[in-house]
């Protein structure tokens, strides 16, 4: 069962290296780094006051931002140590540890689920159908997901393409980049516009 999966986050990295990831983000800060590119895509394509699932949020950067725009923040992630980051650094939105392979919030639908970070390449293998499902479980029908990876990993960009069809998500569309290049064979990252599919109208037969 996907419970009984251990991420890639934690099977494939070092001890230490939540630490290490929490102070990387924390100095390329502090240098005056432009950390905002993920947020800014998904504050353009919401409006004003959406509610956003920040889905496999580590350290908070991106929730962070978006809740300084306006926008009801609930960040999740299956690391406790990121989460405290975010706590401490971040304080406004809800921070949650989780994971999303089970995926289960007392909260109302999101507008949009971002999942940027490389997020769907640590998930634990087997579980993408899985997150996919419980990550749009949470947003309202008709809703996007944005998700963000490289694509010289494991989990291929094919793989993906299949679980999202499994999930009974749509792409709509696919960059190379957080700033919107266009994607083509060449590109070494993929940003996926996924729709949530809308609640069905009522039936047309007798």
């Amino acid at each position: 069962m996907a419970e009984s999966i251990l991420p890639r986050w934690f099977t494939a990295t070092k001890d230490g290296h939540s630490q290490w990831y929490v102070e990387r983000f924390r100095a390329m800060a502090a240098a005056g780094d432009d950390l905002g590119g993920e947020a800014r895509l998904i504050d353009a394509i919401v409006p004003p006051g959406s509610r956003v699932l920040d889905a496999g949020c580590g350290p908070g950067r991106l929730g962070a931002v978006l809740h300084e725009r306006g926008h009801t923040v609930v960040g999740v992630d299956v690391d406790p140590v990121l989460i405290e980051a975010a706590e401490t650094d971040h304080p406004g939105p809800r921070w949650v540890v989780q994971d999303l392979a089970t995926l289960d919030l007392d909260e109302d639908p999101f507008d949009v689920a971002v999942m940027a970070g490389n997020v769907m390449v640590f998930l634990g293998p087997g579980t993408e159908v899985d997150v996919l499902r419980r990550v749009a479980a949470h947003v309202r029908p008709g809703g996007r997901i944005v998700t963000g990876f490289h694509l010289d990993r494991e989990y291929r960009l094919e793989d993906f393409d299949r679980d999202l069809v499994a999930a009974d998500l749509m792409l709509e569309q696919r960059f190379a980049t957080w700033d919107l290049v266009p994607f083509g064979p060449d590109a070494d990252f993929a940003v996926s516009f996924l729709r949530v599919p809308p609640v069905p109208g009522p039936s047309t037969l007798p």
